[in-house]
């Protein structure tokens, strides 16, 4: 997919390309407002809740995917976790939904003044926030189910296996 969707005298949504890749993916998804899209996808862990915002007055474009997974109340460990796995990342960042107990992955782009947005620019946003959900989701299930310390939860997230076949 080469989309390319850019600013114009024209009403502009960038939510429009992020629609077509989505449905270029085949996941289930909805607009339920003209700033927002939602779609569920199965991560390796879990499910996904991806929901894009669009703030057309501030040009903000704002990504972020919820595991499915509900904790208990938080306490410093899992605080502290966020702290270490956010020192982690390169794009992005994971926080706590006040809503309903999730953890969240998040990520904005400012889209104004002409600027746009590619189709593989969204894909690869995307892939990023799939990819770190999937990565973390082990550690995040340590603090809360295994007692594990943040540390320890962390390292076990850290851990590549090498295999021979």
């Amino acid at each position: 997919m080469t989309a390319v969707l850019v600013k114009s005298e024209n009403a502009y949504n960038p939510l429009d390309l992020a629609e077509l890749v989505v449905m270029d993916r085949d996941w289930v998804f909805d607009r339920p407002a003209d700033g927002e899209l939602i779609a569920e996808v199965s991560g390796a862990w879990c499910n996904y809740r991806i929901w894009f915002n669009w703030q057309e007055d501030s040009g903000g474009l704002t990504l972020s995917c919820a595991l499915d997974s509900k904790l208990p109340k938080h306490g410093a460990k899992i605080h502290s976790l966020l702290a270490l796995v956010n020192e982690k990342l390169w794009l992005g960042h994971f926080d706590l939904s006040s809503e309903d107990h999730s953890v969240v992955f998040r990520h904005s782009l400012l889209l104004c003044d002409g600027a746009g947005t590619t189709a593989e620019h969204l894909q690869q946003l995307l892939d990023i926030a799939i990819t770190e959900c999937d990565r973390f989701y082990p550690a995040f299930q340590s603090v809360v189910w295994g007692g594990k310390s943040a540390s320890e939860a962390l390292t076990i997230a850290m851990f590549e296996t090498i295999a021979e076949c």
